[in-house]
C-alpha cells in the first residue's frame, strides 16, 4: 500500500480502516479481522462481506457490487486473514468474480472461512427508470426509536462490541425481546448509521443488512444466529443520511429460518435487498 493511501485509510472511518485490505501479490490480499466487528465470539457476517466486497472491488475492472453471495463455512475470528480473489468473467458492463477468505489454525494450516461469488458494475452508469411496488417500511420516526443508550436497552446478550460502531434505532414495535416480550411476529426494523458519521455508500450497505439483531429474538428465542448462506442485491448508490432497514422471517424450520432484508435510503429509495439462510439459535 502507498504512503499516500495509508494516510487516506487512516483518515478514513472505523468501517473504512477496519474494512481495508493490502495487496500483497495479484488476486492475494492481506486484512486483519477487527474484534469491534464482533458478535459474542465471532466476528459479524456483513462486515466480513463488506471486506471482500472491498478486495473484489480492487481486482474487478468495475467498482461496485451489483450481487454477491456469501457462503459463511467456518466462523471467523478476531486477527489475520487472507484474501484469495479471481476473475471469473468480464463484459461491458459486468464483471464476475469469486473470493476466499482464509485464517490460520493453531498448527499454521489455512482454514476457509467463507466464499462469495459476486458481480460488479457501475451504479452511476444505471438508466433512471424506476417501476416498483415497493414501498418504505412503516416505522417510528428516528427520535422515538431506541438506541442502545437506551434503558432497557436492546442489545444482543452476550459480548456484542459491534454495537459501538453502529448507529442503530430499533423501532418500538420490534424491542419486546429487549424487555422479556417477544412479539412473536419475525420482525426487525431499525434506523441504521455508522457511529462516526460516516455516509452510506455500497460497501456499507453489504454491512446494514446484517447488523440488526436477529428476528428470532422477537420469535422468542436467544443466543447466536450464525448465517449460513447471504444473498445481498445492490440496487443504487444511498443518498446520505440514515438507512432504513426492515428484516422479516416468516419459517423457522429444522433449526434454520430465512430472514429477507431491505434497506431505504433517505430519498425513499429501496437501495439494497438481501436474503439469508441462517441457524436458529440453540438453548
Amino acid at each position: 500500500m502507498s504512503t499516500s493511501t495509508e494516510t487516506a485509510v487512516a483518515a478514513a472511518s472505523e468501517f473504512d480502516r477496519d474494512t481495508a485490505v493490502t495487496l500483497r501479490e495479484p488476486g492475494v490480499y492481506d486484512a486483519d479481522l477487527s474484534a469491534g466487528w464482533t458478535i459474542i465470539h465471532a466476528v459479524n457476517g456483513g462486515y466480513l462481506l463488506a471486506l471482500l466486497g472491498r478486495a473484489l472491488g480492487d481486482h474487478l475492472p468495475h467498482p461496485d457490487p451489483f450481487t454477491i453471495s456469501a457462503h459463511y463455512l467456518t466462523p471467523s475470528v478476531p486477527g489475520p486473514a487472507v484474501i484469495r480473489t479471481e476473475t471469473v468473467r468480464t463484459g461491458r458492463t459486468l464483471s464476475t468474480g469469486q473470493a476466499s477468505l482464509f485464517q490460520y489454525a493453531e498448527d499454521g494450516t489455512e482454514v476457509e472461512r467463507i466464499r462469495v461469488l459476486a458481480s460488479y458494475g457501475d451504479l452511476d452508469a444505471l438508466p433512471d427508470d424506476v417501476r416498483t411496488s415497493a414501498a418504505p417500511p412503516a416505522m417510528a420516526a428516528i427520535e422515538n426509536c431506541f438506541s442502545a443508550a437506551d434503558n432497557p436497552a436492546p442489545r444482543i446478550p452476550g459480548s456484542s462490541a459491534i454495537a459501538d460502531r453502529l448507529d442503530l434505532r430499533l423501532d418500538p414495535a420490534c424491542v419486546g425481546w429487549a424487555v422479556g416480550a417477544p412479539s412473536g411476529k419475525g420482525e426487525m426494523r431499525a434506523w441504521f448509521g455508522l457511529a462516526d458519521g460516516r455516509e452510506p455508500d455500497p460497501l456499507s450497505l453489504l454491512l446494514a443488512v446484517d447488523a440488526l439483531p436477529p428476528t428470532s429474538f422477537e420469535l422468542g428465542l436467544k443466543g447466536w444466529t450464525p448465517t449460513v448462506e447471504l444473498t445481498t442485491h445492490v440496487r443504487c448508490r444511498p443518498a446520505p443520511g440514515p438507512l432504513r432497514v426492515s428484516i422479516t422471517t416468516r419459517n423457522l424450520a429444522g433449526g434454520f429460518l430465512e430472514e429477507d432484508a431491505e434497506v431505504w435510503d433517505s430519498a425513499n429509495r429501496l437501495v439494497a435487498q438481501s436474503r439469508q439462510l441462517a441457524r436458529a439459535p440453540r438453548d
